[in-house]
């Protein structure tokens, strides 16, 4: 039977603070719905705290590290010895993740939770299950106490984050291997093929491409994840890290506060998280769509839409950064736009756009 994580509840938005701040954003000077996305994520924020305004001068992304055993088929370009040297770089500050999160005022908190190998660095929180998951092309990822174990390290993770006085969370990830186990994890929950979910990675070729997806099929046929138990798919086919970061989403949603969605490997925690308890959802915001074709699959599944069209596939968190600051656009708009009245804006006007048909999107 899934796992409920009782000690962990999640509360549902709060729709009335919701339609207080759509009532506020309409009677700001400019027509009805006109900033578009920015107008849905006030709301959505006003959902989650149950206050109109929302502060996010404090944030984090949270990067979940780990190894993944399938990388002995040759699914990435590169060695298992990068998830090692990259967990290092983000105690230097110098991967793409950490610049952005300098550039736009976000901590980042970096936890080991299967690397392969003994990091020695203050800046990355030692949580490890063990050395890297078991090749899932041969046998299951993990035993399904260790993927409970690795969930439960992200909740509790994120907790932490938010005790220490973050208001948003992002979440990211480094191991070597994870978009084959992503894609594998799609693929089971989704229904899918591994043609459907299954990118090129870091530049494979297409004969590596054709490998990476016979990997997968032999992963799922070997293992049989079953699609109605999240866990059980985590265990089997997935990674320390994809499960940590399905914890921290349910982590942030238990402590009602905004998290983001970075990427492929980020989407599919999230959906595991959202298969765990669909609530998690009202707390979820998704920043960019990766360049990865599991990502849309995920996103679909969901009924959830990234803001922004950049290309990216770089992974690490590196989209959370950016989002926190459309995110902090959206709360500006609330926080000091000037009413039709303030602005002394004639009553007939107001009418008139009031009663244009300009609403979009609405939550």
């Amino acid at each position: 039977m899934p796992v409920t994580f009782e000690n962990y509840k999640i509360e549902p938005a709060d729709h009335a603070a919701i339609a207080r701040a759509e009532a506020m954003l309409d009677n700001l000077a400019k027509p009805p719905g006109s900033l578009g996305e920015l107008e849905n994520i006030a709301k959505k924020l006003a959902g989650i705290s149950g206050q109109v305004y929302y502060d996010t001068k404090k944030r984090c992304v949270i990067v979940m590290a780990s190894d993944n055993g399938v990388v002995e088929e040759g699914v990435s370009l590169a060695p298992q010895g990068v998830t090692y040297a990259l967990a290092l770089s983000f105690a230097k500050g110098i991967t793409g993740c950490a610049v952005l999160a300098k550039q736009f005022n976000a901590d980042l908190i970096v936890v080991d939770v299967g690397i392969n190998g003994e990091i020695n660095n203050p800046s990355v929180k030692n949580r490890k299950i063990r050395k890297s998951t078991w090749n899932i092309a041969k046998q299951a990822a993990m035993t399904r106490e260790e993927a409970v174990q690795a969930i439960t390290v992200g909740i509790q993770t994120a907790v932490q984050a938010v005790e220490a006085g973050h208001k948003i969370i992002g979440v990211g990830e480094i191991g070597i291997g994870n978009t084959t186990t992503s894609a594998a994890v799609l693929c089971a929950l989704c229904g899918l093929s591994p043609e459907q979910t299954t990118g090129k990675g870091a530049g494979l070729s297409e004969e590596g491409y054709r490998n990476k997806i016979n990997v997968i099929e032999r992963a799922l046929q070997v293992n049989k994840p079953d699609p109605t138990d999240p866990i059980d798919v985590l265990a089997k086919v997935g990674g320390f890290d994809i499960a940590a970061m399905a914890g921290a989403f349910l982590g942030a949603a238990h402590m009602k506060v905004p998290v983001v969605i970075d990427g492929l490997i980020s989407i599919t925690a999230a959906l595991v998280a959202y298969k765990l308890n669909p609530l998690t959802k009202d707390y979820m915001f998704a920043s960019h769509a990766s360049f990865e074709p599991g990502y849309r699959h995920a996103a679909k599944s969901m009924g959830i839409m990234p803001c922004l069209h950049l290309n990216m596939r770089l992974g690490e968190g590196s989209g959370c950064p950016i989002m926190f600051a459309v995110i902090d656009a959206a709360c500006a708009v609330l926080r000091d736009m000037g009413t039709f009245e303030q602005a002394s804006i004639e009553d007939e006007y107001v009418e008139a756009v009031k009663d244009a048909d300009f609403h979009i999107g609405r939550l």
